[in-house]
């Protein structure tokens, strides 16, 4: 005997109904004996509660939804079963209707819906769905007989979730559904008390009908056919990559039903656990997927979870007080309390010291609860005993669930290590000695963000991806940065496991935003195409509310502007990468602000480009510091534009014609004093000396300026050329003694003994600067540890290729810590 269970999308359409059919003609041609219980039409339970609460209003507005509820299922009547056969079947649900719409009338009358009456209003659902698939089976020559669940199944009184008098129940099921010839076709959900009078097994109930009918038959399966692929790693609405898990425990399959997976019903398991009967969750529109088996074992699966679930709304409720420390039954009268007022607890956790309790309930129940709790503990609130109850709203509950966490260890630090590096507190905990689940209870606006996180750490199906938003894509850096990463982005997938998923870009007039992801080859074109209006303080909000996993900012701007959205953003767990060096050379607060948040947040704030493009300098700086080095001297050329300028310099060369082909060749700024002026050097000494722990501001660096005040203040660029040419004496000069000494001009900058410096110094063969050409960067550490023969790092210090380089290299490091 197999039992087959169809839910309410499962028969919701035309469509959907023909697909049921098929796979019980299938099923019948090769089985002894099928059951099939079927749910009411996807909605239409929900439709009658409403015109339940309609008609207790004492009006009759209610007509709209039953002539709803009735087309349905003659639309279905009419496409499936021929017309000369429609009449018999079409008379039989408008019957149905008739008895629906008196009964709502005399509801209208006593403007009151109660339990009982509610119960018999929805029975209506699978009443009119399991007699239209029975006609519709029969009349493809399958024999069928119809069976209102009423008749065989019976409860208590408890009207909304009654519960099932096992005995009986199994005596009235053997008796009759004992042919093996017909597919008995059962009303899911209802039944009915000692009385006759009609009960429900609950939402989902139609999961426990079948459960029952397949313990009191002994069936050889129970197969709960929904509109999924089986039981989920996750809810696949939440989390895109979540994917069928082929075997699960009983004891996982309650588990994660419990905290939300919706498949499957959690009683309907406890009667096929009992009778150690194996359920099958298949998918009606996609029969040829294996699904998911639920038995009493299940060999050792790949992961060392099976599934994460979550309860997206709940209430935490705590009470605390000195008074419960040592105290005997305290909770026992708290649970009394709640069982008493049928209060149903989702989780509990309790301190150690006893001297707090906190418990999970649905939020509807949050205040009732607190009025129950300050009247049971009255006297103990007034004694100052016991607190205040408190409770906190707009929580859920994420559950891991396995029972593979049983023999792997550090379950529980890869759990709250992921949460953590993507910003989400746990504001409680609870796990089972059975360490079958560990649930954690965070913030409901973070939920969709932890399932994901928490997948991808666990499962790593797709690799581990970041989500990527960019400043300033069109510009040089953006560009080929975005270049960069498509060239590298199947090597990073197959040999890293890495994804990067472009969310977001903007630059000074468009934003495109996607949480799905935008295509890397033709990126660009679809910000300027597709692209919004800019509004930079909306992009920035948009990027903080998507909230999610791994997410990370890249600023491949200059902007100013841009730095009063670095905090914010750090607050909310994005990372940041950036070759802008204006946050980490402005004021001496904001570089500490943003180190704090950094620090705190446990996120990352990556500027490797600040100084050097390419080159490997603040990392080998942090190093150094990081392993205990002293730092004694920081020598540096950090400039490629003057680093050209005066390696081309020579004594047959005018300083101003070197300057102007500095600028053909696009080495400097369109104004070259931009440069010449060295506050872009003097930002980066600054940073080093602040990576060092020195507290400086950009005026206590020390400029021996290049140019005279007359070069600086020419009204224009030709103006400035022409007082270069006129001074040209004051460049001569310092170029022929250096050539005459043997050395060569370079413009160093210097921290030493806690001060910063930067001019033009002439060099000798025995410097490491001395070989320098081209728009060479160089700089050299004298430490404790390298005190006679400095560390040197030399290299390209400008240009787009090296500098996108490094903001890439930034990016794919922090794979390896968001993981």
């Amino acid at each position: 005997m197999r039992i087959l269970k169809f839910g309410g999308t499962s028969v919701g359409t035309v469509q959907s109904i023909t697909e049921v059919a098929d796979i019980i003609q299938k099923k019948h041609s090769k089985s002894q004996g099928l059951v099939a219980v079927f749910s009411a039409m996807s909605g239409v339970t929900n439709k009658l509660i409403e015109a339940g609460n309609l008609a207790a209003t004492g009006k009759s507005s209610y007509q709209e939804i039953l002539k709803t509820i009735e087309d349905r299922h003659f639309e279905v009547i009419k496409a499936l079963v021929p017309v000369k056969s429609q009449s018999a079947i079409l008379a039989r649900i408008k019957g149905e209707i008739n008895d629906l719409e008196d009964f709502l009338k005399g509801i209208t009358y006593i403007q009151e819906l109660t339990p009982r009456t509610s119960d018999f209003l929805v029975s209506f659902g699978e009443r009119l769905s399991t007699q239209m698939l029975a006609f519709i089976l029969q009349e493809r020559g399958i024999p069928t007989e119809y069976w209102d669940a009423r008749k065989i199944i019976k409860t208590n009184s408890t009207y909304g979730c009654a519960e099932v008098d096992t005995l009986s129940t199994h005596e009235n099921i053997i008796q009759n559904l004992n042919n093996t010839e017909v597919i008995y076709c059962v009303t899911g959900f209802i039944a009915s008390d000692e009385k006759g009078v009609t009960t429900t097994l609950g939402r989902g109930g139609s999961d426990y009908t079948a459960s029952i009918l397949g313990a009191a038959l002994n069936a050889e399966v129970i197969e709960i056919w929904t509109d999924v692929n089986g039981m989920m790693t996750a809810d696949p609405r939440k989390v895109k990559n979540a994917f069928s898990i082929p075997e699960i425990s009983y004891s996982e399959a309650m588990e994660l039903s419990h905290f939300g997976a919706k498949v499957i019903y959690p009683p309907s398991l406890i009667p096929a656990f009992q009778r150690d009967i194996p359920i099958r969750i298949l998918n009606t529109f996609d029969s040829a997927h294996p699904g998911t088996i639920i038995s009493k074992t299940v060999a050792q699966k790949a992961y060392s979870i099976t599934g994460i679930s979550s309860i997206d709304d709940i209430a935490l409720v705590n009470l605390q007080g000195n008074g419960m420390i040592g105290v005997a039954g305290v909770s026992a009268k708290l649970f009394g309390l709640l069982a008493d007022n049928n209060i149903s607890v989702i989780l509990i956790t309790q301190a150690s010291s006893e001297h707090s309790i906190c418990f999970a309930v649905e939020p509807t129940a949050g205040e009732k609860v607190r009025n129950i709790l300050e009247r049971g503990f009255r006297s103990e609130i007034e004694n100052g005993e016991i607190e205040n109850v408190s409770i906190q709203y707009n929580l859920s509950i994420l559950a891991t669930v396995g029972e593979g966490m049983r023999s792997s260890s550090g379950i529980s630090g890869k759990l709250f290590s992921v949460l953590g590096k993507n910003g989400i507190n746990v504001v409680a905990t609870a796990q089972g000695s059975s360490e079958l689940n560990i649930s954690v209870v965070i913030k409901k606006k973070d939920i969709a963000k932890a399932l994901n996180a928490v997948h991808e750490s666990f499962f790593e199906i797709d690799g581990f991806t970041i989500n990527l938003f960019i400043l300033g894509p069109t510009g040089l850096i953006g560009r080929t940065l975005l270049r960069q990463i498509l060239a590298q982005r199947e090597y990073l997938k197959k040999e890293k496991n890495v994804s990067i998923r472009l969310v977001g870009m903007t630059n000074t007039r468009k934003m495109l935003l996607n949480p799905e992801g935008i295509p890397l080859d033709d990126a660009i074109e679809r910000l300027l195409e597709d692209g919004e209006v800019v509004n930079q303080s909306e992009f920035f909000e948009d990027m903080q509310a998507l909230n999610l996993s791994n997410s990370v900012f890249v600023d491949c701007s200059a902007d100013k502007n841009i730095i009063q959205y670095y905090a914010p953003l750090l607050q909310s767990n994005i990372s940041i990468v950036t070759p802008n060096k204006v946050a980490n050379s402005g004021s001496y607060e904001e570089y500490a602000l943003l180190r704090d948040i950094s620090k705190r947040r446990n996120v990352k704030f990556l500027y490797e480009t600040n100084v050097g493009a390419g080159l490997p300098i603040i990392n080998t700086l942090q190093g150094l510091i990081n392993s205990g080095d002293q730092i004694q001297k920081i020598e540096a050329v950090l400039s490629g534009t003057l680093s050209y300028i005066f390696n081309t310099f020579d004594i047959d060369r005018s300083f101003v014609d070197v300057v102007k082909e500095a600028k053909e060749k696009g080495y400097t700024e369109p104004d070259p004093r931009d440069d010449l002026s060295g506050t872009d050097v003097a930002r980066k000494i600054l940073i080093l000396a602040r990576e060092c722990g020195i507290k400086l501001e950009l005026e206590d660096v020390e400029i021996t300026p290049i140019l005279s005040e007359r070069a600086l203040a020419a009204p224009t660029v030709d103006a400035f050329y022409q007082v270069l040419e006129e001074e040209n004496e004051i460049y001569a000069k310092q170029i022929q003694t250096a050539h005459e000494e043997g050395k060569r001009l370079r413009f160093i900058a210097r921290f030493e003994e806690g001060k910063a410096k930067i001019g033009l110094t002439a060099v000798d063969a025995t410097h490491p600067f001395y070989s320098l050409a081209g728009s060479e960067n160089i700089v050299s550490f004298t430490t404790d540890r390298y005190l006679h023969n400095p560390l040197v790092i030399k290299g390209p210090g400008a240009g787009a290729e090296v500098t996108a380089m490094g903001v890439f290299a930034d990016i794919i490091s922090l794979s390896s810590f968001l993981a």
